[in-house]
């Protein structure tokens, strides 16, 4: 069985919020990943996040959390976090484990490496062969096709952080 750094598979990941960052001060952006293994404590099995894992391997889950922090004396509105799926992992689900203030944050998803976006469920036309013509049918995007994702966050108070991200599994 392989196995690789996680490392390798987020450098695009690290260095489209590193640029996010920069062009929004006074925004900081923070990704952190951690591998989700279920444990069984007491008969019942719950999750465990061990963060920063050294090396993962294919069928591993990953947390892909981004902490979003105004370091600004004002409110910021409207902020737009983008975050790809890593290379050699497949877009899984939103993280939950998040912070309940985004309850009213929007999520869009993209499936053309982040050119455009839209709020789930995605739709894409396909064309089948239905008694002997060709016919275009419009059909539910998978959420293992997403590449990137995006949130609009509506407000972050003055120093304050909110928490947004998905989970992740190792191809």
């Amino acid at each position: 069985m392989r196995s690789y750094s996680p490392l390798v598979l987020l450098t695009g990941t690290l260095l489209a919020s590193v640029a996010l960052a920069q062009a929004a001060s006074p925004l900081t952006l923070t990704l952190a990943q951690a591998l989700v293994k279920a444990v069984t404590v007491d008969g019942k099995t719950t999750e465990q996040l061990s963060a920063s894992p050294k090396t993962v391997r294919p069928g591993d889950v990953l947390s892909q959390l981004v902490t979003a922090r105004n370091t600004g004396a004002k409110a910021l509105t409207n902020v737009t976090v983008r975050l790809p799926v890593p290379k050699g992992t497949t877009y899984l689900k939103p993280e939950t484990a998040m912070d309940t203030a985004l309850s009213n944050a929007k999520a869009e998803y993209s499936v053309d490496g982040g050119k455009t976006y839209a709020a789930a469920p995605l739709k894409k036309t396909i064309t089948v062969l239905e008694n002997g013509k060709s016919v275009k049918k419009e059909v539910e995007v998978k959420p293992a096709e997403y590449t990137n994702v995006r949130w609009i966050l509506p407000r972050i108070k003055s120093g304050k952080d909110l928490k947004v991200g998905f989970r992740v599994q190792v191809n």
